[in-house]
């Protein structure tokens, strides 16, 4: 890849290229769902990943030391760029469904920085004794109380000062009314609780918002 490429965060890249703007991880593992590699580059897919979409647009700056709880891993797509960003750091993935725990068991067998939980995120307290206090916390989980969820594990595990992301999907909050309504309601009720530093739509997930919080 000879196209001039811009570093936003650790490990993090953006290209202009004459197929578009790209995001990259640097990496030294190989693809882990279907991305293109170009020698040290893994392809960061917006369309599979909010993290990466976010980060077209807004930078919320990940320190590769830092320990992360991550919320909603499924087979681990983003988690395998977050692991590329916090080579020096740790990720507590926490994944409920078996089958896509499979593929992300098979992730941290490759990156020892991850540490795959099979539980339900919204019972922190069943791995309250596994999960350290941690410097950023990462969701995206698609349930009705994915606020409560998200709250919940703040108040186990973030540590004073800490950063907190969550990936709100507003259909699965309440299908029945506008996505901007939702949205309000949740930035109200995380606002009440957390300083929220930045919110905003992901342009390649539709009905979907993220919201960035400090502890």
């Amino acid at each position: 890849m000879n196209e001039i490429k811009k570093k936003i965060i650790h490990n993090v890249f953006i290209v202009e290229s004459k197929e578009g703007t790209k995001i990259l991880t640097k990496s030294l593992y190989p693809p882990h769902y279907g991305e293109r590699k170009w020698n040290e580059y893994r392809e960061w897919i917006p369309s599979r990943s909010k993290l990466a979409s976010m980060l077209l647009d807004y930078t919320l700056d990940i320190q590769r030391n830092w320990k992360c709880l991550y919320l909603g891993a499924a087979s681990g797509t983003t988690v395998s760029h977050l692991a590329d960003i916090v080579d020096k750091g740790i990720i507590y993935a926490v994944e409920y469904s078996a089958k896509p725990f499979k593929k992300l068991i098979e992730l941290a067998e490759e990156r020892k920085n991850i540490i795959p939980l099979l539980k339900d995120a919204s019972k922190p307290e069943e791995y309250s004794g596994i999960v350290e206090p941690v410097d950023f916390i990462y969701q995206d989980v698609s349930q009705k109380n994915q606020v409560e969820i998200f709250l919940k594990n703040i108040d186990f595990f973030l540590k004073k000062g800490g950063d907190a992301l969550i990936m709100v999907k507003a259909r699965s909050i309440d299908s029945t009314i506008d996505p901007e309504e939702v949205y309000e309601s949740v930035l109200r009720e995380i606002g009440e609780n957390l300083k929220i530093v930045k919110f905003g739509k992901l342009k390649h997930h539709k009905d979907h918002i993220f919201i960035h919080c400090v502890l």
